[in-house]
């Protein structure tokens, strides 16, 4: 029904394909939606994968999240998988990005945001045609943060939330402020890129 939901803590995962405007404009139909699909199956095939759950694709980009339970070693292993996908969907665009150069096809690039929080999970819409998806100020933020990957030229971007429960090396970029957020956040990039 519409309006039913709950609130759930998650990883919310948030990727978008570089220059698809550009593409959108450039290729033929069938080849564009070719493309936007060796990228679906580069991020989104990833994502499901590490037991993600995709709640949409937007465009061309993926929204996904990482639900979980409420402990906090649950939330270790939800951001570790979420990493694990990154680590995934980065491998799996390589071998296509191999198979579009072969051809003498542009090279494909997204990029990719990681946040942890709240987020109300349920239906939202119209009567008539009702979505499941999550919404809430975390999803704002973490869109808000993809964006910022082209500014600060990483591919991939964290809040502070989610790198404070992983094992790897982060650079510190730093607090930024994000359009239409409050408080500034902690931006933090694997050191690994």
């Amino acid at each position: 029904q519409r309006g039913d939901g709950e609130t759930i803590h998650a990883v919310i995962w948030y990727s978008d394909l570089r220059g698809s405007t550009r593409m959108a404009d450039a290729l033929p139909r069938d080849d564009y939606i070719r493309t936007l699909n060796d990228y679906f199956e580069c991020a989104g095939g990833a994502v499901l994968a590490h037991d993600g759950e995709i709640l949409g694709f937007i465009g061309d980009a993926v929204l996904a999240i990482f639900p979980v339970d409420g402990n906090p070693e649950a939330t270790t292993r939800a951001c570790e998988r979420a990493l694990a996908a990154c680590r995934e969907a980065q491998s799996r665009l390589a071998a296509v990005n191999l198979r579009r150069r072969e051809k003498g096809e542009d090279q494909l690039a997204f990029g990719l945001a990681l946040h942890l929080g709240n987020v109300l999970f349920g239906n939202i819409g119209l009567p008539e045609r009702v979505s499941f998806s999550v919404i809430g100020s975390t999803v704002n933020e973490v869109a808000r943060l993809e964006a910022l990957t082209k500014e600060l030229g990483r591919q991939i971007l964290a809040t502070g939330a989610f790198a404070g429960h992983t094992s790897i090396m982060w650079d510190n970029l730093g607090r930024h402020q994000l359009r239409g957020v409050g408080a500034p956040l902690e931006v933090l990039s694997p050191a690994e890129q």
